[in-house]
């Protein structure tokens, strides 16, 4: 029975999150739905992470084990015949028995998109947070680096996540501006509830002269949520790539 490893791209407006739950319809719901209509069988979608309501992705990786061989093309454009234009199958491949995306990760990459602009603008609104005062860019870049390392996110975190150790390791935080958008990417091996959100917004923060960038230090320090800055808005994120050893290849998103 092949195990067959996907990337997905969705528009997470729609959905309760990527995992499902009692409250709302998730994107797993209508993956796993699509390939029970595909292959006549039922699977069960295991993926490299949840991401919340309204959060995006361009490559979430989830794996599934069938016992149809099935060209892999198939698994692409076999599934998005069954799925709504808000989600679709990019990639499929072959992984090993016993693969697990989750635990197999060994990076993974996140984009904030902030609109940095008194005015609305209709078409990124779905996309992005609007900040209406302007923000001090160099600050928030300063700030950013100190994120770098294996630290105690405690203060970054959801009050209601149940993470057994809140230590994580971050590789890079880069932060763009072009225009009125400014991009936080966000690099590291695991992610806490909501974390790049926290830190995104104590960015903000840092950026409004709220905080220092120095104090980036402290809050790692001191592990306090409540000390930390507000939690952006789950429409401004997005699931970048998932990055896994050689032999089980890289999974680039397509642009």
């Amino acid at each position: 029975m092949p195990t067959v490893l996907l990337t997905i791209s969705y528009d997470g407006t729609n959905y309760s999150g990527w995992q499902v739950q009692p409250n709302g319809l998730a994107v797993q719901q209508v993956v796993e739905g699509a390939l029970e209509q595909l292959l006549k069988e039922r699977v069960q979608v295991r993926s490299s992470g949840r991401t919340d309501a309204g959060v995006h992705a361009r490559a979430m990786a989830a794996s599934f084990t069938t016992s149809r061989n099935l060209p892999l093309q198939a698994f692409v454009e076999g599934t998005n015949r069954f799925l709504p234009g808000d989600v679709a199958i990019q990639t499929a491949l072959i992984v090993p028995d016993g693969f697990k995306p989750i635990t197999m990760a060994h990076a993974k990459q996140y984009r904030y998109t902030i609109f940095n602009s008194s005015v609305r603008s209709p078409l990124d609104r779905l996309y992005s947070w609007q900040i209406r005062e302007q923000l001090d860019f160099a600050a928030m870049v300063e700030a950013a680096g100190r994120f770098v390392g294996s630290h105690d996110f405690a203060a970054f975190r959801a009050s209601n996540c149940v993470a057994r150790t809140t230590v994580r390791r971050i590789d890079s935080v880069q932060i763009s501006r072009l225009g009125k958008r400014i991009t936080i990417d966000v690099i590291g091996g695991g992610f806490l509830k909501n974390m790049v959100r926290v830190m995104v917004g104590t960015l903000v923060d840092i950026g409004k002269g709220r905080f220092v960038p120095s104090d980036i230090d402290r809050l790692l320090q001191r592990g306090d949520r409540k000390e930390a800055g507000s939690t952006a808005p789950a429409c401004g994120l997005c699931l970048i790539q998932v990055d896994y050893p050689e032999e089980f290849t890289s999974l680039p998103a397509d642009a």
